[in-house]
Order: structure tokens, then C-alpha cells, then sequence
């Protein structure tokens, strides 16, 4: 029903600066939220950043270095991420909160992840 797409994954080295985007498709009605998630290997999944209709939330961690833009006409969601940790690295996830119809409650919808690598 909802599609996510996200791009701009890869390696960088500790310090450089990497831009995830995500383009929501498909039944969409009214987008709730959209937002960036990541997975560090043996961890649990943690929000990054968020942008819903009350505005934006980051992870403490991300404060200053990351900055979350959305365009409301094309459903899109980008993070910039500057000043790259190696605690960084992990699978960036897209996330949607999607109303589908007028009648229905919204509902989660994820991206398939990205890898971020942040090394030398």
C-alpha cells in the first residue's frame, strides 16, 4: 500500500558528512510523520530523527551534527548528516506513519534500510 525508498547510503570517513533521502509512494492519504530509524549490529532499533505535524525530535546523540527536511508536495524526507562518528554505523531505516483513507487510523511503514558506514 506504501512504498518507501530510501538512497544515499555508503562509507565515509569520521568527520565527513553523508545525505540519506526517502520517497513515500503509493495509498497515501495523509503522511502523520516521517522519520529516520537505525540498527547497529547487536543493538536495538533506535530513532534518529522525526518529523511529524508537531515538529521535529532527534536523538540526543545526533543533536547539531544531523538535520531533518521534509518536502510536504513530493512526500519525501531527507537527512543531512554532518560530522560522521564510527558510532554512526548502522542501517538507517525510513519510517512513514500513513493514513491510507479518510476512515482509517494510520499505520507504520518501513524502508527497506540503508548501510552507513563511518570508518577509516
Amino acid at each position: 500500500q506504501v512504498q518507501l525508498v530510501e538512497s544515499g547510503g555508503g562509507l565515509v570517513q569520521p568527520g565527513g558528512s553523508l545525505r540519506l533521502s526517502c520517497a513515500a509512494s503509493g495509498s497515501i492519504f495523509r503522511i502523520h510523520g516521517l522519520g529516520w530509524y537505525r540498527q547497529a549490529p547487536g543493538k536495538e532499533r533506535e530513532l534518529v530523527a522525526r518529523h511529524t505535524n508537531d515538529g521535529t525530535s532527534y536523538q540526543d546523540s545526533v543533536k547539531g551534527r544531523f538535520t531533518i527536511s521534509r518536502d510536504f508536495a513530493k512526500n519525501t524526507v531527507t537527512l543531512q548528516m554532518n560530522s560522521l562518528k564510527p558510532e554512526d554505523t548502522a542501517v538507517y531505516y525510513c519510517y512513514a506513519y500513513v493514513a491510507t483513507t479518510f476512515w482509517k487510523s494510520p499505520a507504520e511503514y518501513w524502508g527497506p534500510g540503508t548501510q552507513v558506514t563511518v570508518s577509516s
